[in-house]
């Protein structure tokens, strides 16, 4: 009984997993939420179908809710996508389910846009899944807020120095379930 019911939950996982769009497509979709500075709530509509699918920004990391600009993060990213419709270019799903996209609103790509604020970081660890100029672009774009000490940069090289969200996660690991 037991390994019928494991059997059945994991072809209701896969299931729901399958029925989700692709990972490699192109769409627009309005967005409909920010839960944070690099993730979003899209409405995807396939024919007669919407579906809220959570969105997580491609190349950037962004601080937590709990973190040192971590409100200031979720505030900007709802001031440039919330309500509008955005061009996603979606590459991969991440552990969590969400599809990893970078998300264009009015031409604006808004991780960059992110990056350039200083609120948040180039998530360099995952830069191999980045198109080669966009990587580059992002990185030189980080060490442009770095220098010009924008956003969560202003206090680098003194004791608030901002902690990588990655970092943080981990050290707040028992008392945070991600986002």
């Amino acid at each position: 009984m037991v390994m019928m019911r494991k059997t059945f939950y994991a072809a209701f996982i896969a299931a729901f997993f399958w029925a989700t769009p692709a990972a490699a497509e192109q769409f627009d979709a309005k967005v409909i939420g920010v839960a944070d500075g690099d993730t979003l709530t899209v409405l995807f509509v396939d024919g007669q179908t919407k579906t809220p699918r959570r969105v997580r920004l491609s190349g950037i990391d962004a601080p937590e809710k709990a973190q040192a600009f971590g409100a200031v993060a979720r505030e900007q990213m709802s001031r440039l996508a919330f309500g509008r419709v955005g061009h996603l270019d979606c590459r991969a799903t991440d552990q969590y389910g969400r599809s990893v996209c970078m998300v264009r609103v009015d031409g604006v790509d808004v991780g960059m846009r992110m990056i350039e604020l200083g609120l948040a970081w180039h998530y360099k660890r995952y830069a191999s899944s980045q198109p080669r100029e966009e990587a580059a672009s992002y990185a030189m774009a980080e060490s442009a807020a770095r220098a010009a000490k924008a956003g969560l940069w202003r206090d680098l090289g003194t004791a608030a120095a901002p902690v990588p969200p990655w970092d943080w996660r981990r050290a707040s690991a028992g008392d945070y379930a991600h986002h």
